[in-house]
């Protein structure tokens, strides 16, 4: 679809709060207790959280100006496709559907079900069956018809910067632990690395930004502006929530809570009925985080099915007659989604899904310099600082993948597992479609 097809409505504070929208989730409440410890240090920790920052908001700027030259819909799977050919299109698309769509949704869903769990002091054992019914409800709202996706998206991106302005607040303001220089004191083996990992799962959702660049109003000032903006709110939240879990709880408090740590910090600021009000505003943030997922990676999957790039195209491809809505795209990762949940723990579903999807963001940074070589008079966004800017971005994404491969390999063995079958999946499917063309 190009830039002449779509209706140039957004302007700099939609595109702001949609930046802020789809990046804040669930990271920001779940991961602070593994970013302490993993760092060893609450300075260190809080320095892997600006680091992830600024690696989002050079990410961000980079990617920017990609989609301004290729303005279309499907995201990763099209830059891939347009910039290195078809066969990196599939394999993007590939891994998306079969590693990052369904990592994202499940870890999503644990961490629900651990803070319902939480919430409700209901044992944490029952926090893997909420998290596969939440799942499972939200998959149903969306296969019911967008508009019911679109409302939840609505009501939950308001919720979600409740909580955060509250503990924020309150917690810097009431909070008298020190915070600097505080040793872990984790038995947990020390590394920056894996810290700077675990924010970037806070920070995912960046990518969507530069999806609506066909649709901005001068896009070329816009489009960064609100990027800079949006990433730039989105570092002082987080930065602000750390510093008041830390006050407020102290370093050994924030990893011995863990997942919990928010939810015990508010009930310390505002009582027990205050705290369970904010760790609700927290729960419907990660609900309408999943709901914005399970709305928008089916649709990867849909393009691929409808492109016959996906093995049992016709059937994955299918739409709902009644509904118009990806059913078979949505129960496929679905499913993936909830053996997932049961096979492993949110944290090393997240780490699976950075390591899945930075692999692709390298590449799709790249892509800036091969674009400017080929169109260097382009009239675009073009990215602040260049090289300098993408170089930061490119750096960022080897810095993940290497760091990821050395340290948790585990972790990323799966996505290579799964990179690697699809290489002659997508022979294969060349193959029939070439032998259909004869055939014909």
């Amino acid at each position: 679809m190009g830039n002449d097809q779509l209706k140039k409505t957004i302007g700099f504070w939609v595109g702001t709060s949609i930046v802020v929208g789809t990046v804040i989730g669930s990271g920001i409440f779940m991961r602070p207790g593994d970013v302490l410890e993993l760092s060893g240090n609450s300075t260190m920790a809080l320095l892997a959280w600006l680091i992830g920052g600024l690696i989002t908001l050079a990410s961000g700027l980079t990617i920017a100006e990609v989609s301004t030259r290729i303005p279309k819909t499907g995201g990763l799977y099209v830059y891939m496709e347009e910039v290195y050919g078809k066969a990196w299109g599939f394999l993007c698309g590939w891994v998306q559907t079969l590693v990052y769509g369904p990592a994202v949704m499940g870890a999503l869903s644990l961490y629900f079900g651990l803070l319902v769990a939480g919430i409700f002091k209901i044992a944490s054992s029952y926090s893997l069956a909420i998290g596969i019914l939440t799942i499972v409800f939200i998959a149903g709202m969306n296969l019911l018809g967008t508009k019911y996706g679109g409302i939840i998206q609505t009501l939950s991106t308001v919720a979600k910067l409740i909580p955060i302005i509250f503990i924020s607040v309150f917690g810097i303001a009431q909070g008298d632990m020190p915070v600097f220089n505080i040793d872990s004191e984790s038995s947990m083996k020390i590394s920056m690395a894996g810290a700077i990992l675990a924010t970037l799962w806070a920070y995912d959702g960046w990518m969507n930004v530069g999806f609506m660049a066909g649709e901005m109003k001068n896009p070329q000032k816009t489009l960064p502006r609100a990027i800079i903006t949006g990433l730039v709110v989105v570092m002082v939240a987080y930065l602000g929530v750390n510093l008041a879990m830390l006050q407020v709880l102290g370093a050994e408090g924030v990893i011995a809570h863990g997942t919990n740590a928010a939810n015990v910090a508010a009930t310390l600021l505002f009582g027990e009925l205050g705290g369970k009000l904010i760790s609700i505003g927290i729960a419907i943030s990660i609900f309408g985080c999943l709901n914005g997922k399970l709305l928008t990676f089916p649709r990867i999957t849909l393009a691929m099915a409808t492109d016959k790039m996906m093995p049992g195209h016709k059937q994955i491809g299918k739409i709902s007659p009644k509904f118009k809505t990806p059913i078979n795209a949505t129960l496929l990762q679905v499913i993936i989604a909830i053996i997932m949940m049961v096979a492993t723990d949110p944290d090393k579903l997240t780490n699976m899904a950075v390591f899945s999807v930075f692999c692709f963001y390298g590449l799709a940074f790249f892509a800036v310099f091969i674009l400017r070589r080929k169109d260097p008079d382009a009239k675009t966004y073009k990215v602040p600082f260049y090289p300098f800017i993408p170089i930061v971005a490119i750096a960022g994404a080897i810095y993940i993948v290497l760091s990821t491969l050395i340290q948790t390999p585990l972790n990323a063995l799966y996505s290579v597992i799964i990179l690697i079958i699809g290489m002659p999946v997508y022979w294969l499917l060349k193959k029939n479609e070439r032998d259909g063309k004869r055939s014909n």
